[in-house]
Formats: structure tokens, sequence, C-alpha cells
């Protein structure tokens, strides 16, 4: 007996709690909620995340970049693709990690709607004849378009020439690896 009367008693305590919740709740849905965190919308504040999808965000970005952004293409980008030498392959490459670099690139030239003009020039140590090096230079080169055009970019926006042994770095050996390397020009076509 002492049992029922003292769950009466407690029921009797929390009913009106639970009365005001249930009444109150309606009141409560009816205040402004804020907008989510995220949305897909794409306003001032919004942003592109890693899957290139614009979001809005209230906090602002966290080192993403706004949606509707113009993406501007570096003008030259010089890919330090050290080659080995008298070689000009993908396989021939020492420092494979230039090549993220060049993706990157490649990456974003497909991603701006303006159509640009590519030109990659290719260069070598000072070992060897003119000729000759203008001609490995070439190869390097055209290596160099071999490789955008398999990753989606058009062989006719690449053009490709040679600098041989004619324009060295100045702050490295006429003779290291770091001579034979290519480098990336990029125009808007108008």
């Amino acid at each position: 007996m002492r049992t029922n009367t003292m769950k009466l008693r407690l029921s009797g305590l929390f009913a009106p709690v639970a009365i005001a919740l249930t009444l109150s709740s309606p009141v409560a849905m009816s205040i402004d909620q804020p907008e989510h965190l995220w949305q897909a919308q794409p306003t001032t504040d919004a942003w592109v995340n890693s899957y290139g999808e614009c979001w809005k965000s209230e906090e602002g970005p966290t080192g993403l970049q706004p949606c509707g952004a113009k993406l501007v293409v570096p003008a030259e980008i010089s890919v330090r693709l050290n080659f080995k030498f008298d070689k000009y392959g993908l396989n021939d490459i020492v420092n494979d990690a230039e090549l993220a670099r060049l993706d990157d690139y490649i990456a974003q030239v497909k991603q701006t709607p303006e159509q640009e003009s590519i030109v990659v020039v290719g260069h070598t140590d000072a070992k060897g004849s003119d000729e000759y090096n203008m001609a490995l230079g070439q190869r390097r080169a055209d290596t160099m378009k071999d490789y955008m055009v398999s990753k989606g970019l058009s062989p006719d926006q690449i053009s490709t020439s040679s600098e041989g042994k004619r324009v060295m770095l100045p702050e490295y050996d006429i003779y290291s690896v770091e001579q034979r390397r290519a480098k990336i020009k990029t125009t808007v076509v108008q």
C-alpha cells in the first residue's frame, strides 16, 4: 500500500511538469529558428567544399574558396620536372612530386571557363652541343604536352618549344639537374 501511495504522489509532482512541457512546445516551435548552418544555395557567403559543391556557412570559410570566385590560372608556372641526364620520358623524372603540381595546374585549366593557350618550354643543362640540347629540350616539352593531353587537355591549346641550354637558372650550376626542366606559360585566348 505504501508503494502505491508513493507512486501516486510522485506522479502528482511530475504531471504538472509534463503538462507544462506539452503546452509550451507549440510556442517554442513558433520562435524564429536560425537557418541551417550549411545549405546548398550559392550566396555571397558561400564556399566551395572539396567535392566542388557550393555551401553557405554562417561561420565563414575554413580555408575554402568562395563560391562563384573566378578561378585564375597562373600566367606562368615553372614545373621543376628534373629529368635524368640525357633523358626525356616520364619515367626519367627525378622528382615525381612535381607531377602533383602539374596535375593541380591541369585541373585549374580544366575548371576555368576561358580558353587558355599553353606553351611548354623544355630546358637542358649545359652539357652537349647547342643543336643536340635544343632537340633534347624539345623532346622534354613534347613529353609534357603528351602528359597534359593524357590528363584531358586539348592538344590544340598546347604548343611546345625548346630553349635547350640557352636559358640557365643563375642560382644553380650550369651542369646541375635543376637546369633540366620544363616551364609552362599560359595566356587566355580572347
